[in-house]
Parts: C-alpha cells; structure tokens; sequence
C-alpha cells in the first residue's frame, strides 16, 4: 500500500520531499514506531556543521553567474592559451571547469557562459558540430574541483570529511579536463585563423580580471594551509564575492542583492528538505537492516568487486541520465554506501566515482538534461546535440573506467 500511494503521490507531481517524508511516515508507522521519529531525524540535520557551507557557496555562484565573471574569466584564458592549436576549444574547456565548479551543474554553464563560445567557437574555424558538442559535454564539466556543490553534499550525505573529497577529485578532475583539452588541440590544429583579428591587450585583460583571480587560493589555500575549515572558507568566499561584483566591478546593483539572494536560497531550501525528508527515510532502511540484506542478496551472485563496479556505474550512468545531482545524491547515496563497504571500497573513491558518473550521466541520450538545456539555449535539435557530443562522452567514459579501477587516482593524497 506504501509502495502504490507513493507512485500515485509522484505521478500526479507531488513535490519530491513530500513523497520521501510521507513514504518514511508510514514506513515507521506500519512497523508500529511513532512516527514522531521522522520530525526528530529531520531536525536532526540543523546539528550538522558542515551544512553551513552549502547555502555560502550556492550564494557566491550565483553572483559569479549574475556578473561579468564569465566574460573576464574568458578573455583571460584566451591571453593565456589561445596560441595553442585548438586554444580557443582548450580555453571553453577550462573555463566551463571553472565556472561549473563555483556554480554547480544547474545548466548554468550552459546558459552563462554558451552565449560567449558558441559565436567565438564558429568564428575562429571550429565546425558547429564540435562547438555544440564541447559546451554541451562542458556543461557540466568541473564538478570534481573545489568548492563544488555536490562535492560538499555527498560529504554531508556519506559522513566523509570535505576537505579530503576535495582533494580526491583534483588527480581524477585533471584527468578528465587532461583527455578533453587533448582532443580539443588535435581537432584545432589544422584550423586557419587570423590572429591579428583575436589580439587582446594583456595589460588591460589582467587589470579587468585582477580581484578575481585569488578565489581559487582563498578556497584550496585557505583550507589545506590550515587557516579556514570548509564552512570558513565558504563564508569567506560569499563575502568576498560580494564585495568584488557589487562594490569593486559593479556588475550588481544593490537593488538587484534580495532577488538574487532569495533565488540561491531558493535551491539551498529545495535541496535542505529533500536532504531532511531522505535522511528520516533512509534511517527507517537501516533500522529494518535493507542495505545489509541488499548486500547479501548481491553478493550470492557477484563475488567481485570489479564486477560490481562495472553495474555500478551502468546503474549511476542511468540514474544520472534521469535524476537530477542533487536529488541523485540524497535518495541513492545511502542505499549503495554500505553495500560498497561490503566491497572494501572507500567512501571517498565513492564519492569520486558517483559524481563522475552523474557528471556524464547529464550529457547521457536519450534524456540527458545538458542535452535539453542545449537545445533549448542555441535552438538546435536534441538529436544533433546527441551526435555532436559522442566524442566527449566517449573520453570521459574512458575516464571513467580509469578513475573506477584504479583508486590511486582519487586516494592518492589522502592521508
């Protein structure tokens, strides 16, 4: 009866949080435990401190989304690395890295920064169907890399320190960007441009993007220098963010703050509910013991742990195609975290292995959101955007298996 009132709630649009509290509520009800115990598990997530950084982080991306940051951020790229053959790919690359990993992968990568490198892409040689393809597969490119939201989120979920997720996700992050700029380069090289028509004034590319270069080292240098924890550093970056986009740059208007601030805490709260709802749903699991017996209904059939892997990852690569990461990592993080410690697998190579399978998962056909929110943004058929980005998808699976089979790269500066 739970089962069925629970896909009737879903089909007719019930908001996600109201199916999970409900399904909990009447799980611990049907097993004769009051189900007062659901509020308390519920309230039990205000203890958690590291929670604190997530409502700062989603802030700051929004104002970095609302600015010129992506237009800075470009031009200085460019300075740096547009003599490469294939810079100008290379440079789309690192920016969207960069940009996802402050804002999340919400689509607004797509939105803020494809406007920018699609016309550039097109100018400077490159076939639609590679520049379609790149930002697309970029869109949500960089959610392995400091301060990214989901990064912090599957820490809160698992238990699993911050900082030493933040440090998994570099080696497997620069792969990942590694294999994609490599492609970019072979696919430029025997592009001809003019390049006394892209020549940018470095004096002044430099002065433009000059407050904005230190946020990387505020985060990593501040965390891993010992200074800041993860909820400090996410306070210093909101603050610094403000004062760099509405006083220094003036990119937004004071008038503007309210709106923008009620939208990031609009996500915070989508996302802190859902988390709520799912942790009094989860705790009802583990009380009836369902992962322990999931665990060894799997393991009468799969001895292997490579074996599991392997259907792990076609599992995730599934749910990441239709889920949205936020709500992939609060309903399935839970359920396959005991049942990888079974398999002797780190909760932080985990971690490192379900965000780049969600990451993929976005660009995924048929129903890959990035493939949608590109459709929607540059008017061109999903079946397009599906051809456009098989190359892509076809490194980052090649990534994928390296970052699954050999743990090296995600623990290898974990103490």
């Amino acid at each position: 009866m739970t089962k069925v009132l629970a896909i009737v709630l879903a089909l007719i649009g019930t908001p996600l949080f109201i199916v999970i509290a409900a399904l909990a509520l009447l799980s611990f009800s049907s097993v004769g435990i009051d189900p007062s115990v659901v509020i308390i598990e519920m309230t039990r997530l205000g203890d958690t401190p590291l929670l604190v950084s997530l409502p700062l982080f989603i802030f700051a991306g929004t104002l970095l989304s609302e600015s010129g940051a992506p237009g800075r951020i470009l031009a200085l790229s460019r300075l740096l690395l547009g003599w490469l053959p294939g810079g100008l790919a290379v440079v789309s690359l690192i920016v969207c890295a960069v940009f996802t990993a402050f804002t999340g992968a919400s689509g607004v990568t797509i939105f803020a920064l494809g406007g920018l490198l699609l016309p550039a892409l097109l100018k400077d040689g490159y076939s639609e169907r590679f520049s379609l393809g790149l930002i697309t597969s970029s869109g949500s490119l960089g959610l392995l890399f400091p301060p990214s939201l989901p990064l912090i989120l599957y820490g809160v979920v698992a238990e699993t320190r911050i900082d030493q997720l933040f440090l998994a996700g570099l080696v497997p992050g620069l792969l990942m960007l590694i294999l994609l700029c490599g492609y970019a380069i072979r696919s430029g090289a025997d592009i001809r441009r003019d390049h006394h028509s892209q020549r940018l004034d470095p004096r002044q590319v430099l002065r433009r993007s000059i407050w904005e270069l230190p946020l990387p080292f505020i985060i990593l240098g501040g965390i891993y220098g010992g200074f800041l924890v993860a909820s400090e550093a996410a306070a210093v970056t909101a603050l610094y963010v403000l004062v760099v986009e509405v006083f220094v740059y003036r990119d937004i208007a004071l008038s503007r703050l309210p709106a923008l601030m009620g939208r990031s805490m609009m996500l915070f709260g989508g996302i802190l509910v859902i988390l709520a709802a799912s942790m009094a749903s989860t705790n009802f699991l583990v009380d009836q013991q369902v992962p322990s017996r999931l665990f060894a209904f799997i393991s009468g059939y799969i001895d292997s742990k490579y074996t599991f892997l392997l259907l792990l990852n076609i599992f995730l690569l599934i749910v990441g195609s239709f889920l949205d990461i936020f709500s992939a990592l609060i309903l399935v993080v839970p359920l396959i975290l005991p049942i990888a410690a079974g398999y002797e697998i780190s909760p932080i190579h985990l971690g490192i292995i379900f965000l780049t399978n969600l990451q993929i998962g976005y660009s995924t056909p048929p129903v890959g959101l990035n493939l949608f929110l590109a459709s929607y943004r540059f008017r061109r058929p999903v079946f397009q955007l599906y051809r456009a980005t098989l190359p892509f998808l076809g490194l980052l699976l090649i990534t994928l298996l390296l970052i699954t089979y050999f743990p090296w790269f995600s623990l290898a500066f974990i103490d």
